[in-house]
């Protein structure tokens, strides 16, 4: 299955003084798939050490040097390790810290071997007190589920994809392929973007089936809190897990997870689970300026789910998206605010540490909140995933009355268009968003 990412690794390759790569990502976005296939693909030959598999590896970094680690790994594989011909791929890194820290010294000693590593949930495995990352010398790449771009190649609509990227707001596309996409925007809030639910369905076209994948990849989830956390905080993971996409578009409190629970254990468990990308945190700021992580108010947040069809499957959702005319309405908009957060999350750089913002100004006499803040030129753009017309955007419209922003955007199934100040967006064109001219 295609990914975006393919091109960023192959640019990767090739640099000059380049670091090992660290591949971070929920479970089951496709890490492992999309970093065997590239290695298949563009080395002579991919060595894949999976320590989940086979844990017998981690002996091999019982040394720290790179040539006895590779003299090791190449022994029992049985498979020569070659620098500039071979890829080396540490996959289920979580399962070997020391592994970890041996990408410094691959780094530092042998550089012309191309290593990448991946991991899920690093931060749960990672959590002992003399454990030390190798700041400084791997970087990080983040990868998440399919977008909806990927989702529409993986569906042999790759000419759609090519058009919205290219289509100007002041020149709306065909009313029937117009339908079309918001039809697909349908189809992927069901689906969502992890690749085992979309592959069975391009396979199968049963949505009952992918709703199955769906349920067992959630049930993975929670085992994994299981394997990795401790007895104690099993059940704090567990409920916030759970919540998480019933809180989607809402201001956060540790009281709707569960009243009864002390919010200073539902803290760090929401902090845990952030960091290991298993959700986001969507974080209030002022919008003054540049950086937008200097103007955040840290006990005002967000959340949104990992993946939008996760989120429906927990929530039950499947036959309102089918149903309903216009999904921005759905959950009091949540759905829909989950999608386009997602969407923007995954058109970033995927060398930056993904994060979101919004905006909110609590008073008794005017209260107002825009869904989300999106730089773009170095300009700080309000976001709102509204329906109807763009005269109703109040809270938008008092941002830029606050703030000199060029434009608003909104997010709707309604088709492109410009009316003053406001750019009128539709969702499957989220990715088109980086493009603009403002």
């Amino acid at each position: 299955m295609k990914r975006d990412v393919d091109s960023v690794l192959l640019q990767w390759k090739d640099e000059i003084g380049r670091l090992p790569l660290l591949v971070r990502g929920a479970r089951q976005v496709g890490k492992s798939f999309t970093v065997s296939g590239f290695g298949e693909k563009h080395f002579d030959n991919c060595v894949i050490v999976n320590f989940e598999q086979r844990p017998e590896y981690g002996e091999c970094f019982s040394s720290i040097i790179p040539d006895e680690i590779i003299e090791n790994i190449s022994i029992i594989s049985r498979q020569d390790i070659v620098p500039g011909k071979t890829l080396l791929f540490l996959d289920e890194i979580q399962e070997c810290p020391r592994a970890i820290l041996s990408l410094r010294y691959f780094y530092e000693q042998l550089p012309e071997l191309h290593v990448i590593g991946a991991g899920s949930l690093l931060e749960f495995a990672l959590r002992q007190d003399d454990f030390r990352m190798p700041v400084g010398r791997i970087q990080y790449l983040y990868m998440k589920p399919l977008s909806f771009g990927e989702f529409l190649d993986a569906s042999g609509e790759e000419k759609p994809r090519e058009l919205i990227v290219r289509t100007k707001p002041n020149k709306p596309l065909n009313p029937a392929v117009h339908q079309k996409l918001i039809s697909l925007v349908k189809k992927y809030m069901i689906l969502g973007g992890m690749p085992a639910v979309v592959e069975e369905y391009l396979r199968s076209g049963n949505f009952n089936r992918c709703s199955r994948i769906q349920s067992v990849i959630t049930r993975t989830y929670r085992d994994d809190f299981g394997k990795y956390a401790a007895k104690s905080k099993h059940e704090y993971l567990q409920k916030v897990f759970l919540a998480v996409p019933r809180l989607v578009g809402r201001k956060f409190k540790y009281s709707h997870v569960d009243s009864s629970l002390r919010s200073r254990e539902l803290k760090e468990a929401l902090e845990l689970l952030a960091r290991a990308g298993v959700v986001t945190l969507v974080k209030r700021t002022s919008g003054a300026g540049l950086p937008l992580g200097a103007g955040v108010n840290e006990r005002h947040f967000k959340v949104i789910s990992l993946d939008v069809g996760l989120m429906q499957n927990i929530c039950g959702a499947q036959e309102e998206i089918l149903l309903s005319e216009d999904v921005t309405k759905i959950n009091a908009g949540a759905i829909a605010e989950q999608f386009a957060g997602q969407e923007l999350l995954a058109y970033r750089d995927v060398f930056t540490e993904p994060s979101l913002y919004y905006w909110a100004r609590e008073s008794r006499n005017s209260s107002a909140e825009v869904d989300y803040l999106l730089v773009l030129n170095s300009s700080i753009l309000p976001v709102e995933v509204k329906s109807g017309a763009t005269g109703r955007l109040k809270s938008i419209r008092l941002f830029l009355e606050k703030y000199p922003a060029p434009a608003g955007i909104r997010f709707s199934q309604l088709p492109f268009s410009t009316i003053a100040s406001i750019i009128s967006i539709p969702l499957y064109a989220i990715e088109s968003t980086g493009y603009l001219a403002v």
